[in-house]
C-alpha cells in the first residue's frame, strides 16, 4: 500500500510538474505581443504595434462621457516612428496576465508625467501566436507639480 501510495505522490507531481513548465511556457508566449505593445510605444515605432495587435482588433473607451472605438490600423497609423520628448520620465509595465486556454486577460500600466493609463488587454491564441484583440483604457490625468490635485 505504501508503495502504490509513493508511485501516486511521483505521478501526480510529475503531472504537475508539467502543468506548470506548460503554464509558465504559455504566460511567456502570451507576454510576447504585450512587450512588443510596451517597445511600440517607448519607442514610436508602430512596426511593434503590428507584432503585437491583431489586424481585426479595436480600442474600446470612453472620451467625455461617451462610448468610443477605434480600429488597432488607425491607432498604429498615429505612431509617430520617435520615441517621447519626455520617454525618459516614462514608465510602463505588465501588471498581471491571467490565461485560460487559449484565451487571455493582461492589465498593463503606462505611468506617465502628466496621465496614468490602464490597459486591458484582451488575447487570443491564433494559428498558435498569441495577439491582442482588445484593448479598452482608463486615463486618469494627473496635477501638474504647481496645481492642487482635482478631487
Amino acid at each position: 500500500m505504501k508503495k502504490l501510495f509513493a508511485i501516486s505522490l511521483i505521478v501526480i507531481s510529475a503531472f504537475a510538474a508539467n502543468i506548470n513548465a506548460q503554464s509558465a511556457e504559455e504566460k511567456a508566449a502570451v507576454r510576447v505581443p504585450l512587450e512588443n505593445y510596451l517597445k511600440g510605444h517607448a519607442t514610436g515605432d508602430g512596426e511593434y504595434f503590428k507584432k503585437a495587435f491583431h489586424t481585426e482588433g479595436n480600442l474600446i473607451f470612453i472620451r467625455e462621457g461617451k462610448y468610443m472605438t477605434r480600429s488597432f490600423a488607425e491607432y498604429i497609423a498615429g505612431s509617430s516612428g520617435k520615441p517621447a520628448a519626455d520617454e525618459d520620465k516614462r514608465k510602463r509595465w505588465i501588471e498581471s496576465v491571467d490565461i485560460a486556454g487559449n484565451a487571455a486577460f493582461a492589465k498593463i500600466i503606462l505611468d506617465y508625467p502628466t496621465v496614468r493609463f490602464v490597459d486591458y488587454m484582451s488575447l487570443l491564441k491564433i494559428n498558435g501566436e498569441w495577439k491582442i484583440i482588445n484593448k479598452s483604457f482608463y486615463a486618469e490625468p494627473k496635477a501638474k507639480p504647481d496645481e492642487p490635485k482635482k478631487q
